[in-house]
C-alpha cells in the first residue's frame, strides 16, 4: 500500500492543522494506521494510532487532549487533527500502515510494527 501525507505547514502557537494520509494500492481497512513524527536531531517518535475500523485509538501522552486520530475507510484516508499546537510539535509527520492485528491498539507504538510509510509532511510551529 502507498501512503501520501498532506496538510503540513507553518502555523503559530495555538493554531490547528489537519494532516491527511491517503492510501492507495491496497485494502485500506485491512491496515492499522499510525502517526509518527521526527524533529530535527531527534529520533522518530510515536504520536497516535488507530485500529482498522476506527473503533480503537491511542495517542501519546504529550499530545493527548490536543491531537485526535480518525479514519474514513470509504475514502482510504486517515486524519490527524492537531489543535493548540506548540513549538515542540515542530517535526516531520509520517503516517504508517501495519498489517499487525494480533496485539492491542494501545501497544502499536513502535515504528518497527509498521510495514508501509509515507514520505512525511513538515509541520512548523513558530511565532
Amino acid at each position: 500500500v502507498r501512503l501520501v501525507e498532506s496538510g503540513g505547514g507553518l502555523v503559530q502557537p495555538g493554531d490547528s492543522l489537519k494532516l491527511s494520509c491517503e492510501a492507495s494500492g491496497g485494502a485500506f481497512s485491512g491496515y492499522r494506521v499510525g502517526w509518527f513524527r521526527q524533529a530535527p536531531g531527534k529520533e522518530r517518535e510515536f504520536v497516535a494510532t488507530i485500529s482498522r475500523h476506527g473503533t480503537g485509538t491511542y495517542v501519546e501522552d504529550s499530545v493527548k487532549g490536543r491531537f485526535t486520530v480518525s479514519r474514513d475507510n470509504a475514502k482510504n484516508t486517515a486524519v490527524l487533527l492537531m489543535n493548540n499546537l506548540r513549538a515542540e510539535d515542530t517535526a516531520v509527520y509520517y503516517c504508517a500502515a501495519s498489517e499487525r492485528n494480533d496485539i492491542p491498539t494501545a501497544t502499536m507504538t513502535a515504528s518497527s510494527l509498521y510495514d508501509y510509510w509515507g514520505q512525511g509532511t513538515q509541520v512548523a510551529v513558530s511565532s
